[in-house]
């Protein structure tokens, strides 16, 4: 047996050649340049799992560098501009560079990348890399009911160890004159664990991770936010709204038309466990019951350019953390059932989905996701006995067709009567009391339309229309008939209709420019679903720079 182990540990490290370090989901202009990229048909990509490493990055560029001859000639220096950080990853280069100063400066003879971005302190030789930079940031709000800002400040690293090895850390504090991202609000905007101070706050957040890498897979410790589901305003599977939390994620691709990914998170109940809290001389000490969620989603791609996702997930408490669902490539729900003697009461909460992107058309991004919270197929078309507790979104991107640099974007989702609800405290579809999925929460629809427009490298226009809406709140009891037959927005309880102009500038390499004008024209219930800056019809000029995410 130990030499079985010995011999599988030298095969997978024969093969491998990179670590992994992940990219920030905040760093939508990297992402929003290979997504068009691929859009053209230039680059292949599976979109519906977010965040990408660095080192998958790197290859997407590159694999668009050997395609030159296709970009446009804004492409082309977007192209050089990303590579000065992400050309980074590929082999070849050694470099220190600390406050700008260069103390060494090697590159081997397949070396393409020599103009590389300057970081606050960059390391790197044949055996280990370190890179290390400051995160800044702030925003200025004016609109008609005053006017808030939100700053931010830290700093990130990365590090690479060997040939398997990768260490990644981002620490960032908080401050918010007025809180725009408590849980019941309706906004985009992450979340996060608040320091309250009168009407605003701050918070912290950390990610990070320790990552084993070979070539064809991965398996590391993060804390950290991630994406599922194909989205160009909001995922509806996953969604990057809760607070980061810690999880193991297994990653494997062992060949080109398949990829699977798996979690196991600690995520966050917010329940208070009465028997195992205590008194201690100076105050209670409160317990929180344990909350866990394993998922997976499995990709093939049976032609290139099209990608079918499928996967499963289960928040689960009280049982610790189970083998179960350690498991990656079960079906957690078989798994419940077999564990809790199919009551749900005794059970756990368990949800399925899908995703389906289709880039066969040059210049046309075609794609469909649902979340599937439950269902019954017997009585699907029945209008007073069904249980179509779902959440489906379904868009497309067009770019650079028929005018170049121009995407016209169109998305519309819908979230049925109790998609996302579980009447047990401990296992909602939650962390942290931030719904894990879309934003808008169950009951609720929205359509979405933008014109993105990129006249030259790094600027970025976008001209959007948002209207959403959301139904009322049905009391969720778990009794027998409770939630069947529900109908879908019987009545809109809240209203926002936004239009938005929004330019940002990417200045240097992660040094971003932002100017916003938001009207936005909220009806309804506001005071419940929206902080008060946002009351009523108002125009809100948004002004931003940040370096770092």
């Amino acid at each position: 047996m130990k030499k079985i182990i010995i011999l599988l540990l030298f095969l997978i490290s024969a093969k491998s050649y990179s670590q992994e370090v992940y990219t920030s989901i905040s760093n939508t202009a990297i992402y929003e340049f290979l997504d068009e990229l691929a859009n053209g048909k230039i680059i292949s990509l599976n979109s519906a799992i977010k965040p990408y490493s660095r080192i998958y990055i790197a290859k997407k560029l590159k694999e668009a560098d050997e395609k030159g001859y296709a970009l446009n000639k804004r492409q082309k220096k977007e192209l050089a501009f990303y590579l000065k950080d992400y050309g980074k990853e590929l082999p070849g280069l050694q470099m220190n560079i600390f406050l700008g100063k260069h103390f060494i400066k090697k590159f081997s003879k397949d070396t393409a990348y020599k103009n590389v971005k300057t970081d606050l302190f960059y390391y790197k030789d044949s055996i280990f890399t370190l890179t290390i930079n400051p995160v800044l940031g702030y925003k200025y709000f004016l609109n008609e009911n005053g006017d808030n800002y939100h700053r931010w400040n830290g700093a990130e690293g990365y590090a690479y160890i060997g040939k398997h090895l990768g260490v990644y850390s981002s620490l960032r504090d908080n401050y918010e004159s007025e809180l725009f991202a408590k849980t019941q609000y309706l906004i985009q905007q992450q979340g996060g664990i608040f320091k309250f101070d009168g009407k605003g706050g701050d918070f912290e957040e950390e990610r990070g991770g320790i990552i084993y890498s070979w070539k064809w897979g991965s398996i590391g410790i993060l804390k950290d936010q991630f994406t599922w589901g194909n989205n160009y305003n909001g995922a509806n599977i996953f969604s990057d709204k809760p607070p980061s939390f810690p999880f193991i994620k297994l990653h494997l691709n062992p060949v080109k038309w398949l990829d699977f990914t798996y979690i196991h998170g600690w995520i966050v109940s917010d329940v208070t466990d009465s028997l195992r809290s205590y008194k201690f001389m100076y105050g209670t000490r409160t317990v929180i019951y344990p909350k866990f969620l394993a998922a997976n989603i499995l990709t093939i791609t049976p032609v290139k350019f099209l990608n079918i996702s499928i996967g499963n997930s289960i928040i689960y408490s009280d049982i610790g953390v189970h083998p179960g669902y350690l498991i990656p490539v079960m079906f957690y729900k078989a798994v419940d059932h077999s564990l809790n003697t199919m009551s749900n009461n005794t059970g756990q909460n368990a949800q399925m989905y899908f995703d389906i992107s289709s880039r066969n058309i040059k210049n046309l991004h075609l794609y469909t996701s649902f979340y599937v919270d439950e269902i019954s197929i017997r009585n699907m078309w029945n209008d007073s006995l069904q249980s179509n507790w779902l959440s489906g979104k379904l868009g497309f991107r067009l770019s650079s067709f028929p005018i170049k640099n121009l995407s016209f974007i169109a998305e519309y989702t819908r979230s049925n009567p109790f998609a996302y609800r579980h009447f047990i405290p401990t296992t909602t579809f939650e962390s942290n009391k931030y719904n894990l999925g879309y934003y808008l929460k169950d009951n609720a629809e929205e359509y979405y339309f933008c014109l993105r427009y990129k006249p030259i490298r790094g600027l970025t226009t976008d001209i959007s229309y948002t209207d959403s809406k959301k139904g009322p709140e049905y009391v969720y009891t778990g009794t027998a008939k409770n939630g069947l037959g529900l109908p879908f927005m019987k009545n809109v309880e809240w209203q926002s209709k936004a239009v938005s102009v929004k330019i940002s500038y990417e200045l240097i390499n992660d040094v971003f420019l932002s100017f916003e004008y938001i009207n936005n024209f909220i009806t309804g219930n506001y005071l419940k679903y929206n902080p008060e800056f946002y009351w009523g019809n108002t125009n809100t000029y948004v002004v931003g720079a940040n370096i770092g995410f």
